[in-house]
């Protein structure tokens, strides 16, 4: 299978503080990988640097064999933020935030077509949206304000989604609906890598697990990567019966 998501020796750091360290990991087509690590282990620095928002020290990075700035001209990569890096007060409704996932197919004018209306009708479709297109996106619930950018991403059409911490603080319906569209995406051949705290999650959505401190703990099937004394390494703590610690 081909490599969609391609890191090579990757450095970063911000001032004295070392992000990243020496990071290695390639990611196939058409897979779903958990990004596992506490806060501050270096999981959204991964995301911008495969972005290309942020530029290593050292390394490469590749997106579908393509340098990262290039890839997402192409429309290649589609990312979901965090909620903390939403401005929610910024006056846009639901529909214009899906419709933002179309710029790469428009013309420099921006200005939506048929298709591109279309698709947006379809991705608020599928996230369950629909009644709510012309609400102003703050007004909405947490689990909804989740469900628009998912919405976005869809729209998109990107062949690699990124999602930060997709099912942190939303509800139970739109975890599941999120659960469901990105089970969707991957039987359409999309990559996927999403970073979760919830390990509980990680066995039934993800076909393997990238666990970071910093460095590459792990990478394997999500049952390799979970074991216990993995991570202990990375999170200082044990598990009980089995169970997946959670945060």
């Amino acid at each position: 299978m081909d490599t969609a998501i391609e890191v090579q020796g990757v450095t970063v750091r911000y001032g004295d503080v070392l992000a990243l360290d020496d990071v290695s990991v390639s990611v196939r087509a058409g897979r779903v990988c958990g990004l596992l690590g506490m806060n501050g282990s270096g999981k959204s620095t991964l995301f911008k640097t495969v972005l290309g928002l942020v530029a290593p020290d050292r390394g490469r990075v590749r997106v579908k064999g393509l340098k990262s700035a290039a890839a997402r001209r192409k429309g290649l990569i589609g990312y979901v933020p965090q909620s903390e890096q939403v401005d929610w007060a910024f006056p846009v409704r639901v529909r214009d935030v899906v419709m933002m996932g179309r710029y790469g197919h428009m013309g420099r004018r921006r200005r939506p077509r048929p298709a591109d209306r279309e698709a947006v009708d379809h991705a608020l479709a599928r996230t369950d949206l629909t009644d709510l297109a012309d609400r102003q996106i703050g007004a909405l619930s947490g689990g909804q304000r989740k469900r628009a950018f998912v919405a976005r991403a869809i729209a998109q059409n990107a062949d690699v989604l990124l999602l930060d911490e997709p099912f942190a603080g939303v509800d139970k319906r739109s975890e599941a609906t999120i659960t469901d569209l990105l089970r969707q995406l991957r039987r359409a051949g999309h990559t996927l890598l999403v970073s979760t705290h919830d390990l509980s999650q990680v066995p039934a959505l993800c076909d393997e697990a990238l666990l970071l401190q910093g460095r590459v703990i792990a990478h394997g099937t999500p049952e390799q990567v979970l074991e216990p004394d993995v991570l202990l390494e990375a999170f200082g703590i044990h598990t009980t019966e089995g169970t997946p610690w959670t945060r």
